[in-house]
């Protein structure tokens, strides 16, 4: 038996399920229950992937192999999370503008993460930077606003320095830039 080779076998793999749509949701199919797989969005906050992103995409990933094979049309999409300190953090790091900087970087993101083999729908990426996809964002906001649903309340909580993200965290979502 031939030695696995995961380099060989792998892109061999994934080639073909790119050329043959394995992965691509018909959203016009009718005749399979839907499903809809969806992890975080990645922010591009570095040069690449690290660890925590494949350990997190892989459950998603899992569950949406698991329903394709149960028979459901399933779509598994990915984008990209482009807003927020974590960004703009990674553009002044690198000197560039926001855009810039993650555009430059997803190209290299989005490399690795096609080498680990998910099922994501690639030919429906997103990135929350497009105007198209914001412009709904901001539509549900303005309705969750205008039936009370959104407001904006004084709350106590405690504060702690993130100098990882040069910004203040409530005391929960800190605990890891303890560690740094």
């Amino acid at each position: 038996m031939r030695r696995y080779n995961p380099t060989e076998i792998e892109q061999k793999w994934q080639n073909k399920w790119e050329a043959d749509g394995t992965y691509a949701v018909d959203f016009n199919d009718t005749t399979r229950p839907k499903y809809y797989s969806l992890s975080m969005l990645p922010g591009i906050t570095g040069a690449g992937i690290h660890i925590g992103h494949g350990r997190t995409f892989q459950f998603a990933d899992i569950k949406a192999r698991f329903k394709r094979q149960q028979g459901y049309n399933v779509y598994h999409p990915i984008g990209w999370d482009s807003f927020g300190l974590p960004v703009e953090n990674y553009a002044i790091k690198v000197g560039k503008t926001p855009r810039v900087a993650h555009d430059e970087a997803k190209v290299h993101f989005k490399e690795q993460l096609k080498r680990l083999g998910f099922s994501y729908d690639w030919t429906k990426e997103i990135s929350t930077a497009d105007p198209e996809y914001y412009k709904w964002t901001q539509w549900i906001f303005a309705q969750l606003y205008k039936h009370d649903l959104a407001y904006q309340k004084e709350q106590p909580h405690q504060h702690l320095a993130c100098p990882y993200h040069s910004t203040v965290q409530v005391s929960h979502e800190a605990f890891h830039s303890l560690e740094l």
